[in-house]
């Protein structure tokens, strides 16, 4: 089963559900037990249009729930609508889609949760760890927010700042996470910047050109993780990182300053550096600085304290991290690594094993627990 297929189309199979008339809730729901149908269906028997598939047995699944709500006409009228056989037009509903599920009648995080969910194809779990809560208080916050959208026109998009918000999340998790989403954030958010003539979108576009510039050179042949001060820079890509400066620059030069304009000097600081060592950890202080001041985000402090113990010494980087809350996510990780630079070996390996048992995915996990068996056998010696 092509899960990145089955990916790749439900944002096409939900607009379109969506202009024939559906609301989105009922909408998404359709598509979902589309998705599931096809997972039973298509190992053995696959479609020569799995588009049309698609389209053909969400609809059918949305007859089927609509009959059991509503009038008999209007069910009559609804069976008439349903799409004639054969393929599907190739129309990209996506970023239309994005826009739809900020609507203003839906707070900013609730939209990002069910553009996420609905439209991003993340489980609530993922999208409950990306905002640091519970996996039942995001299940929650989704299923209010269906209720909210039910029987709601879309004729009021939502505002750009939660579509980006939405885009950059969804980057995060393809970037990192178990599902390869980053190339579909950068290619929504392409659309996007030529759409609006707005410093924010080019300042996300940058951040994700330069990011994914490093993919390549993320993880070592075996699978596994490759910190940042030990990628094989010659396998980074320069054509995404000069696109990506060049974006950013133009952005700066508006003096419009906002977070992922930040947060992309910071990734053009550490492209910039021809290794590890000649990294510019003065100026990525002061940009963090700059985000804190931005985002007051907890996370934007705990990777500002990295880069004071690179810039200022492990110890000063320890005292950065003494005021922020220790469950947060990578807080042990951090830690851990500041110890080991301080000369803290035995208290390095604990807690690297700790941040091991919280890594997000296997491939962190992995990474963290090699960290700390490398220290207990240093200790061994």
């Amino acid at each position: 089963m092509n899960e990145v297929l089955l990916r790749s189309l439900t944002p096409s199979v939900l607009g379109i559900l969506v202009r024939r008339g559906a609301d989105f809730a009922a909408a998404e729901d359709a598509v979902q037990d589309a998705l599931v149908e096809a997972v039973r269906v298509w190992p053995a028997d696959p479609p020569r249009d799995p588009k049309g598939w698609l389209v053909t047995v969400a609809w059918r699944r949305f007859l089927d729930a609509t009959r059991a709500d509503t009038a008999r006409r209007r069910r009559e009228d609804l069976v008439e609508e349903e799409p004639a056989p054969g393929p599907a037009p190739a129309v990209d509903d996506t970023l239309q889609l994005y826009f739809q599920c900020a609507h203003p009648s839906l707070t900013p995080s609730s939209a990002v949760a069910l553009t996420l969910r609905a439209v991003g194809g993340l489980t609530t779990r993922q999208i409950a760890q990306a905002y640091l809560v519970p996996e039942a208080t995001m299940a929650q916050r989704i299923s209010r927010a269906k209720r909210t959208v039910s029987g709601v026109r879309f004729d009021q998009p939502g505002d750009v700042a939660t579509v980006l918000r939405v885009l950059y999340l969804v980057f995060n998790e393809g970037y990192s996470g178990d599902v390869d989403l980053a190339a579909e954030a950068i290619r929504l958010t392409r659309q996007l910047a030529a759409a609006i003539d707005h410093p924010e979108v080019a300042g996300l576009l940058a951040l994700m050109l330069l990011h994914h510039a490093r993919r390549a050179a993320r993880t070592a042949p075996d699978g596994s993780l490759v910190p940042l001060a030990e990628q094989d820079r010659g396998r980074w890509d320069t054509e995404s990182i000069t696109e990506g400066v060049e974006i950013l620059q133009t952005a700066l030069a508006r003096d419009r300053l906002g977070e992922f304009q930040a947060q992309a000097a910071i990734a053009a600081l550490h492209a910039d550096a021809p290794t590890a060592e000649e990294t510019d950890w003065v100026q990525i202080v002061e940009w963090y600085d700059e985000l804190a001041r931005l985002t007051d985000s907890p996370i934007v402090r705990l990777n500002r304290a990295v880069a004071v113990g690179e810039a200022d010494g492990p110890r000063a980087g320890l005292a950065a991290l003494v005021a922020l809350d220790d469950s947060l996510p990578r807080h042990a990780a951090v830690a851990a690594y500041l110890h080991e630079r301080d000369g803290d070996v035995a208290t390095a390996a604990r807690l690297y094993a700790e941040a091991a048992r919280k890594a997000p995915n296997l491939a962190e996990r992995d990474h963290l627990t090699r960290q700390a068996a490398r220290l207990n056998a240093r200790g061994c010696r």
